[in-house]
């Protein structure tokens, strides 16, 4: 969910750069949907603590390099409080869940569950911020709801209970909270602060919040058993999924309207479902798919304006 800390643009700026812009965002989208295949192959031989401080703290030391030249952000004290507040649902919460979701259940679904951020932003906004939403916008919300039903039951008999794959799908909604509530709290940071500084620093508290974590199950990592391919998988998510994701959408932001860009995030399930087939050999049932098609166009329609 490093996509969630956008600027946005005066609107869509004409010329050359325009097709760089989205070639920018077809980047990012690969690299945000390739990310939940990476934490998959990562996750064979590298524990969940481990895995989210080692990423988070690499982030942090190629922020840290960055700033070093640029200088560093300077914030109010209310602001240092906010981000704070803020870091704990997101990375924070967010990434745990998100995380041991993945281990727990396919990427192919915990991507499309994700996908579904913005329509709980929508609701959260109407009641919490008293924003206005049309019929379409509930309609829409109503189709994504149904079809995260049908993704999750995948016209299978289910176990209800709080287990297995149903325990890893409920750990990703926790995800999908986790980041409505930030990105609701976090809006007017935007106005004021650079998407650089508020991701470095998130990747920054990130690293400090997960380092008790990492430390008590340090001794239970077994380091002999690491795969080459867990270790570059963990070397994707540092560098294309954290970092090399938000450069792209950062600078596509510069070209053209973000409302225009946040489109083309419906297409991170797509890669990731392509993805998870071809490398996890993870695919969804028909039920799974028409469930994950009503899931799209719900959010679709959710964020749609007049």
């Amino acid at each position: 969910m490093e996509h969630n800390n956008i600027v946005t643009a005066a609107g869509d700026q004409p010329g050359k750069g325009l097709a760089l812009a989205y070639l920018a965002i077809f980047a990012a989208v690969v690299f945000w949907g390739l990310s939940f295949v990476a934490s998959k192959i990562a996750l064979e031989t590298i524990p969940i603590f481990t895995l989210i401080f080692i990423r988070f703290f690499l982030a942090a030391l190629l922020f840290t390099g960055i700033w070093l030249k640029t200088g560093f952000p300077r914030l109010l004290k209310k602001d240092w409080i906010k981000i704070t507040l803020l870091s704990l649902f997101e990375p924070g919460l967010y990434f745990y869940c998100e995380t041991k979701g993945l281990s727990l259940t396919s990427a192919p679904k915990a991507s499309l569950i994700i996908a579904t951020i913005p329509v709980f932003v929508l609701v959260a906004a109407v009641f919490f911020l008293k924003e206005k939403a049309s019929r379409l916008n509930f309609m829409g919300v109503a189709v994504s709801l149904i079809g995260i039903g049908i993704l999750v039951a995948g016209g299978r008999e289910i176990e209800w209970s709080l287990s297995g794959e149903m325990l890893g799908d409920a750990l990703v909604f926790g995800a999908v909270i986790a980041a409505s509530i930030y990105i609701i709290m976090a809006r007017d940071l935007g106005l004021t602060h650079s998407a650089l500084t508020i991701t470095g620093l998130q990747s920054l508290f990130a690293a400090t919040l997960y380092l008790p974590a990492f430390i008590w199950e340090f001794p239970q990592v077994k380091w002999e058993g690491l795969t080459s391919h867990s270790l570059w998988a963990l070397c994707y998510l540092v560098i294309f999924a954290t970092c090399a994701a938000f450069f792209c959408w950062n600078y596509s932001l510069t070209k053209i309207r973000a409302s225009s860009a946040s489109v083309f995030l419906n297409g991170i399930p797509v890669v990731t479902a392509l993805a998870a087939w071809v490398l996890l050999k993870e695919s969804l049932n028909a039920a799974q798919m028409s469930g994950g098609a009503l899931t799209l166009i719900g959010v679709y329609m959710a964020n749609m304006r007049r």
